[in-house]
């Protein structure tokens, strides 16, 4: 798998090929072949997978994550922006006052120092607080599209507030056929713009045998969220929360074929990394 910092990973329909096999007692879709296409950068690096400026003008941009919504304000106080350099890359959410979880791939190459999150606002170019990433911990099994979480601790612990909460992880595993909200500041459609405010939406989860059926990705560690044409998480999403009853049970990781098809979303399954974040962080 090649590097991606910041950038949401598209699988392009033709350019993979699966068998499916056993590995330390749970079955994986592992990839033949496999070829990842990059769709451009978000905000002065790069994005859930992709390349363009968006520092834009406040005002200049409208749009949501693909099909969605407006958020009110404080309707998610765990979402952060996830910056490097000052500009927009990923998503994430806060566990605690000194940890953000965020996908591998957000971070994989990213210097500590030069990134920041924003907090306690929807809107990505203002509002909240910014704070100092100290240190960036990447799953060590993080390889092949697997194991995509990544854990931020900050400099200085976050003060809370009724726009800035922290997220419980799930205390159970997520079920087929439920509602999952997702959130964020990706882009409104495949290639399209990047909102200046926060987004959200919401898409269904689905089994590992149906993910497997539909997209060959029937893996244990990962969760499908599927929706319909022109929905779904975009560039600018990875690294952030899907959430079921009040907890956050995926992370944004990768979309299939393009922004906004009728195929199922890939989030790391946080209850499946319950242990190595809780091993690797403050929270309990």
């Amino acid at each position: 798998m090649t590097s991606t910092f910041g950038k949401m990973i598209v699988f392009p329909r033709s350019s993979l090929t699966y068998r499916r096999c056993t590995c330390s007692g749970f079955a994986i879709s592992k990839m033949r072949t496999a070829q990842v296409a990059a769709l451009g950068t978000l905000l002065a690096g790069c994005l859930l997978l992709l390349v363009l400026p968006v520092q834009s003008a406040p005002g200049t941009l409208e749009g949501r994550v693909v099909g969605g919504e407006d958020a009110a304000k404080a309707q998610f106080p765990h979402q952060i922006s996830l910056r490097n350099a000052g500009s927009h890359t990923c998503g994430g959410s806060i566990l605690s006052k000194n940890y953000i979880l965020t996908a591998a791939h957000c971070v994989i190459n990213a210097d500590a120092d030069r990134l920041t999150i924003r907090a306690g606002s929807n809107d990505r170019l203002s509002g909240g607080v910014l704070a100092q990433v100290a240190e960036v911990i990447i799953h060590e099994g993080y390889g092949n599209f697997l194991n995509d979480v990544a854990l931020l601790r900050l400099e200085s612990p976050l003060i809370f507030s009724s726009s800035i909460q922290p997220i419980d992880l799930p205390s159970v595993d997520t079920p087929a056929d439920v509602d999952v909200i997702i959130s964020g500041w990706g882009r409104i459609k495949h290639q399209g713009d990047v909102p200046r405010y926060l987004k959200y939406n919401t898409l269904q989860s689905i089994s590992l045998d149906r993910c497997d059926e539909l997209i060959g990705w029937g893996v244990q560690s990962e969760l499908c969220l599927i929706h319909e044409a022109d929905n779904g998480a975009c560039n600018g999403d990875s690294g952030g929360p899907a959430i079921y009853n009040n907890q956050v049970v995926g992370v944004a990781g990768f979309v299939w074929s393009a922004c906004g098809t009728s195929y199922p979303d890939g989030y790391a399954r946080v209850h499946f990394h319950n242990e190595w974040i809780r091993n690797n962080s403050d929270v309990k």
